[in-house]
């Protein structure tokens, strides 16, 4: 058959017209397939721009060490033993920090102080799970006048009688009272870790600017120094109370791993067996609210 005088394609060129169909479908199919994988990347790559690197953490550990300040509220403490009983209302008290020295990095004087140690570990990118010890310090305003209220009758005409409302100086004869080896609270914590360079601006992996959020529940283990009544002078530790806390930090991490933080924490404390003297039917209670500021340094790593 001619297929040319009928105007027709021969089978070769049918066969080569279908080769080159075959061909620009695979090309324009493949083109289609790299412009949407394109898309896919770019997107992906806006979607980082505009949410900033995630920061990988879970899974690390990090520890730090630092000082405090703290404040504290007034508060009614109450002494209470074979032959006396009363209650001092409203009582004032300081923290009692030392000044910045030699002795804030001497492991000889670690107590000296009013320090700060944390271990902890990220169970999620953003939160974490903490182990900290804050060593107060805690110590009563000498000199100031309260209400007291109850009575006494230990045989000394000084102090002995009943008190309704009545002020009375606390002189040193009187009472000295303070938790300065000190005003332990052993807590374990959970807290939220945000990061906050994409919303300042900061492109660099070396350094990050992040707040920390969390709260806290724990212990009291003071070593409380107390002399009562004209009685011997009593300085032991002793589990007393518990404590609840909450707090907001902003921590500063430099090349991923060392850190800077600084936190500003509002508490409870519960105290309710404060040990006074060796006789241990002599006991104080009290509780107050504490402010505390914190400044801490510190290293992430992981094991």
């Amino acid at each position: 058959m001619n297929y040319k005088d009928q105007g027709m394609y021969t089978p070769f060129q049918m066969r080569n017209l279908w080769d080159k169909c075959t061909v620009l479908i695979m090309v324009l199919f493949t083109s289609q397939i790299v412009f949407s994988q394109q898309n896919d990347i770019a997107k992906q790559e806006e979607d980082i721009s505009k949410k900033g690197p995630i920061i990988k953490r879970k899974g690390q550990f990090f520890t730090s060490w630092g000082w405090n300040r703290t404040s504290y509220s007034n508060s009614d403490i109450r002494f209470k033993g074979d032959d006396y009983d009363f209650t001092l209302s409203d009582t004032k008290a300081d923290d009692k920090p030392n000044p910045f020295g030699i002795k804030f990095f001497s492991l000889g004087d670690i107590t000296l102080p009013q320090t700060n140690l944390t271990l902890g570990y990220f169970f999620k990118d953003n939160y974490n799970i903490v182990i900290g010890f804050d060593h107060f310090k805690y110590v009563m305003r000498q000199d100031q006048e309260v209400l007291i209220n109850g009575n006494i009758q230990i045989g000394n005409s000084d102090f002995d009688g009943v008190y309704t409302n009545q002020t009375i100086t606390l002189t040193e004869d009187f009472l000295q009272f303070e938790h300065t080896d000190g005003l332990n609270y052993v807590f374990v914590g959970v807290n939220r870790f945000d990061n906050f360079n994409q919303l300042l601006g900061i492109n660099t992996p070396k350094f990050e600017v992040n707040l920390e959020e969390g709260v806290a529940f724990g212990m009291l283990y003071p070593k409380t120094n107390t002399t009562l009544l004209g009685k011997e002078r009593y300085d032991e530790f002793h589990v007393s109370g518990y404590g609840l806390s909450a707090k907001v930090g902003l921590n500063l991490t430099f090349f991923k791993h060392f850190y800077l933080q600084t936190d500003f924490k509002l508490g409870y404390i519960d105290m309710q067996d404060i040990r006074i003297t060796k006789n241990t039917s002599d006991k104080a209670s009290q509780h107050f609210y504490f402010y505390e500021t914190t400044y801490t340094f510190g290293y992430r790593f992981r094991l």
